[in-house]
């Protein structure tokens, strides 16, 4: 059988979650035997050395052109060209105007539980309003909807009123590189070409209201007043304008000296600074899954997640919980994971313990295995 994939952006060079999360499940399909050949759809961009054709993988280009134009009209058109037998959506929506077996992979419906907020930057707005229009549509039309977390699969059954065997969860993973080893001099070296302080807490996250930022500066605020703001706050790949306006709305301009903000650092990367930093923060508002979570405890870093949503049921008991929306919590637990040595020792442990329940290579078999049912075959 012929099974297309949706893998829109995977060739652009900043890659986030769910480009990395289909682009992993590519290069396991390229490794692992099915009985399938699989089409991986793709617009062309920069990052060309990504995923190369393989006897059981063809990557096929359309475009370049707007994600809705893609999807809706370009996609459908390549997959007949193609005589695919069944569809695999990635990215959480799907084309209208397709008549072979469909399976989507929906993420969140975070778009869906509130108002499109008006912190969120216009191409996150703009692609909340297209995803509002399609997914409840898409979700009838599927022959399977798969999401990452049980978390998310009760969120979607309630939400979108599915029935319960027609969602369900296939957890992420850790890409292979978050375990590589890194002499001293290696990672210092990193150090110095990053411009990294000695001693900082990590956080990733972008504009978007979910990720916490408000709170986490006003938490900085609080260990400031109890001068317990030892330590430096690196964000990778943020928007300093919009850092900037928020600090000054809050009259926090003063934190500015305790915030490095790096721009992109490559994924291949990451690792590095994962292994530096004294802490990993991870204090989202709602996540359906949260992969960082998962290469902070492959990297053998302490990591503070929220004891909301999904996070609890990803992260185990390989994470420090905090209440998301309580300041005094967080820089409680983040001066309690920095200074208490037998806590962050424990925790460093239990992490990578629990890393171990999840590989790309159970991931995929797990689609693998969906495709199947959906195909009966």
């Amino acid at each position: 059988m012929r099974i297309g994939i949706e893998a829109q952006r995977i060739f652009r060079p900043k890659k986030h979650g769910m480009d990395i999360v289909i682009l992993e499940i590519l290069r396991q399909l390229q490794q692992i035997e099915t009985p399938h050949e699989y089409y991986a759809y793709a617009q062309p961009y920069e990052d060309t050395n990504t995923l190369h054709s393989t006897k059981n993988v063809k990557v096929k280009f359309s475009g370049p052109t707007s994600y809705p134009v893609w999807e809706q009209y370009l996609l459908p058109r390549e997959t007949k060209k193609d005589k695919v037998d069944l569809l695999h959506c990635t990215s959480n929506t799907a084309p209208l105007n397709i008549n072979i077996p469909l399976v989507v992979t929906i993420h969140d419906i975070i778009y869906l539980e509130k108002r499109v907020s008006k912190n969120n930057v216009l191409y996150q707005r703009l692609g909340n309003v297209y995803r509002k229009w399609n997914v409840p549509k898409i979700a009838k039309k599927a022959s399977m909807i798969v999401t990452v977390s049980n978390y998310e699969r009760t969120r979607i059954i309630e939400g979108l009123n599915l029935p319960e065997e027609r969602v369900r969860t296939v957890y992420n993973a850790c890409s292979n590189h978050f375990s590589n080893e890194y002499s001293a001099e290696e990672l210092e070296a990193f150090r110095k070409r990053m411009n990294l302080p000695e001693r900082f807490v990590l956080m990733l996250g972008n504009t978007d209201p979910k990720k916490n930022l408000p709170n986490i500066i006003r938490t900085l605020g609080l260990l400031h007043e109890r001068k317990q703001l030892d330590f430096t706050l690196v964000m990778p790949d943020f928007n300093r304008e919009h850092l900037h306006s928020l600090i000054k709305s809050q009259n926090n301009e003063h934190l500015m000296n305790h915030i490095m903000l790096t721009g992109y650092i490559h994924n291949q990367e990451l690792p590095k600074l994962y292994k530096l930093a004294q802490l990993f923060l991870y204090p989202s508002l709602r996540e359906s899954f949260g992969i960082p979570i998962l290469e902070a405890m492959q990297c053998g870093t302490p990591l503070i997640t929220s004891n909301t949503s999904a996070m609890p049921e990803i992260a185990g008991d390989g994470a420090i919980l905090i209440d998301p929306t309580q300041i005094e919590d967080i820089a409680d637990k983040i001066v309690k994971v920095l200074t208490d040595t037998e806590l962050r020792t424990k925790a460093i442990a239990y992490g990578l313990e629990r890393v171990k329940l999840f590989s790309w290579k159970r991931t995929t078999e797990q689609m693998v295995g969906i495709y199947n049912e959906v195909l009966n075959v």
